[in-house]
Parts: C-alpha cells; structure tokens; sequence
C-alpha cells in the first residue's frame, strides 16, 4: 500500500492544488510561483521520503513523489524556463535529508534568494 497515491494533484490554467486525504487542500497559481524545490529524507523506503515544494508568494503545495498526478506536474515543471534536470536527477539519488533547488523565478528583485539547508 502506497499512502502517496490518496494525495490527489490537480494541474489547472490557474495552478496547481494538492488534495491531502484528511481534507486540506493546497494551492499555488502558476503566476505566483518563485520556486521548485525537492525535499529528501532518509526515512525511506518505509515512509515516503522524496516531496516537491512549490514556493508560492503567500502560500505554496508540498507533494510527496507517488502522488496521484504527480507524473503530470513533473511534466509541466519541465516546462518553466530554466528547469534544473540535473537537480532532479540529484534528488532522485540522494538518501539524506536534503533539499534541491529545481527552478527560481528570475525577477525575484523584491524577494530575498530562498536559503536551502
């Protein structure tokens, strides 16, 4: 059993919402998106231990790996001009608690660079 799979992400021309199974919903507008990180742990295999942040402006979603959509949102993520792959690929080795910086909005002038442990 893969309790991933009840997170439901729905991809819409507004953003992305993430439905979790005990009934919050996040989201996360395609306009107010600064940035997409990968967050590992070393807690897997037994729990999940891969989840993509999206950094909102006010608000953001956390989506574990396994997620119902999940392989839509990867595709579309692909998309954003400037997507780190490479990140991605250092993620998906990666069996500590890390995080990895996938993509940045570049007109981040009023904002302070994201701070990664």
């Amino acid at each position: 059993m893969h309790p991933e799979q009840d997170v439901i992400v729905t991809l819409s021309e507004q953003g992305v919402s993430c439905a979790h199974p005990g009934g919050s919903i996040e989201f996360v507008g395609w306009d107010e998106l600064r940035a997409v990180i990968i967050e590992t742990t070393d807690g897997g295999p037994v729990l999940p231990d891969v989840f993509w942040i999206l950094v909102g402006e006010r608000r953001g979603c956390v989506v574990p790996q396994g997620a119902t959509g999940e392989r839509e949102l990867f595709e579309r993520l692909q998309g954003l001009q400037g997507f780190d792959n490479e990140a991605v690929l250092s993620a998906m080795l990666c069996t500590e608690n890390r995080r990895f910086l996938c993509w940045q909005k570049t007109a981040l002038s009023e904002y302070p660079p994201l701070e990664l442990r």
